[in-house]
């Protein structure tokens, strides 16, 4: 059964993106830490991040890196973080979350809760800045 993730790669389910290439996908957290919090993910489904081949791996983090430089000229934060915690969805994926401090990275927080036109606003805000 395919993940969420893949559902949404496939076009089955919407999501707020901010940048696609062949291999990889950026999109808003529906369930952010923080406004910005978004997910990178390679298209081809494997549940581990670990799992992913070094390629893959490799190719991932560059792009997570250049989504991470959009969302950081994007949204008021001291620094962007990085988190792979892979419990939630099967499906490799990595979490950049924009934070004041390292508390607002903590996934205990309450979730935030956005509009879906303040989630396309962020998007749209996040994908202007993405090179």
């Amino acid at each position: 059964m395919a993940s969420i993730f893949t559902k949404i790669v496939n076009g089955e389910i919407p999501c707020y993106k901010i940048a696609e290439t062949p291999e990889y996908l950026a999109f808003l957290d529906i369930r952010p830490l923080h406004k910005g919090h978004t997910l990178v993910i390679p298209k081809q489904e494997i549940d581990y991040y670990f799992d992913l081949d070094d390629e893959t791996l490799c190719g991932l983090m560059r792009f997570a890196k250049r989504v991470a430089k959009a969302i950081k000229s994007a949204i008021p934060c001291n620094r962007v973080g990085v988190a792979v915690v892979g419990d939630e969805v099967p499906h490799a994926h990595v979490h950049l979350i924009p934070f004041q401090t390292v508390r607002d990275m903590l996934f205990t927080n309450t979730p935030l809760s956005f509009s879906s036109a303040e989630m396309e606003a962020i998007a749209a805000s996040i994908r202007e800045h993405f090179q």
